[in-house]
């Protein structure tokens, strides 16, 4: 999948691109399946009164693993982050209520972007994606400014989803809405049980400085620093202690990947080794499936 020079140029201008039916009915049918037995298997019972998580989500699901393989997303990564990108988790789960206006990263330039798909209809009332176009830019008013989105009664006596120039973006299962990071975001009026599992990515790292930038992001996000066990090699520790077995990725995921998936994988296994040298020795990538 390739995208056009327009689709380009929203994206680079407004932070955000939606691509209404990329999944067949069929694949948003055990893409459902898989999400609520991962959440079952892994998670913990949603009960509706707050949010429910787990991370990571696809690398609980060998089926799931597969959509980064799937030549539609890597198409559209490709397109905005290089062929190279960098594969850096993601997240299930089930929302409940309103979520406040807020950016996933704050950086310069293009470093990462989400992929978010729902799986349940979702309109303007009824708790879908809203954003703030061009917030995600360093010259936007957002960005340059002293008041925030979230306290929109403080500075304009108006409700945060009547903010001017916000979109909602209204999906149906299969769509696919992906965004750039740092684009402020939010959701109003939603049910308790809203579904929904994403893919973070970011740009392959060359210079020291994106190298570090790419450090910066692994010490405070992902699965090591939430003290999330997802597998990796046992380094000696004793069993229950805090750095006992932790990993970037699951062994699913590594064990499953193809000589493309490795590619995504590789730069932030090693990374994630080197600022967290005493969560875990990871497990080599194998060089290959055969």
């Amino acid at each position: 999948m390739q995208l056009t020079d327009q689709q380009l140029n929203h994206f680079h201008t407004f932070g955000f691109l939606l691509f209404p039916s990329l999944l067949r009915p069929d694949e948003v049918e055990w893409i459902c399946e898989e999400f609520e037995h991962v959440l079952q298997s892994h998670g913990t019972d949603h009960v509706g009164t707050k949010h429910t998580q787990i991370v990571p989500m696809l690398d609980h699901s060998e089926r799931l693993c597969t959509l980064l393989d799937d030549a539609r997303i890597l198409g559209i990564a490709s397109a905005i982050l290089g062929d190279d990108f960098n594969y850096a988790g993601g997240d299930g789960d089930f929302w409940v209520g309103d979520t406040a206006w807020h950016p996933d990263g704050s950086y310069a330039d293009l470093f990462a972007i989400k992929l978010a798909f729902y799986l349940d209809p979702l309109t303007r009332d009824a708790g879908c994606l809203r954003v703030l176009p061009g917030s995600h830019l360093p010259e936007s008013y957002w960005r340059r400014g002293n008041m925030h989105p979230r306290n929109a009664r403080e500075f304009w006596d108006i409700a945060p989803w009547e903010i001017p120039g916000n979109v909602a973006i209204e999906t149906s299962p299969g769509d696919l809405v992906v965004f750039n990071h740092s684009l402020f975001h939010a959701s109003f009026g939603g049910g308790n049980r809203r579904r929904q599992f994403s893919m973070n990515l970011h740009k392959r790292g060359e210079t020291d400085e994106e190298l570090a930038r790419i450090d910066e992001y692994l010490s405070h996000h992902g699965t090591i620093p939430r003290g999330i066990r997802i597998g990796g090699k046992f380094t000696g520790l004793e069993p229950g202690s805090m750095y006992a077995d932790f990993s970037m990725y699951t062994d699913l995921m590594i064990d499953t990947a193809t000589p493309e998936r490795r590619r995504h994988l590789s730069q932030l296994h090693e990374r994630a080794a080197l600022v967290h040298p005493h969560a875990a020795t990871p497990r080599p990538l194998p060089a290959d499936n055969t």
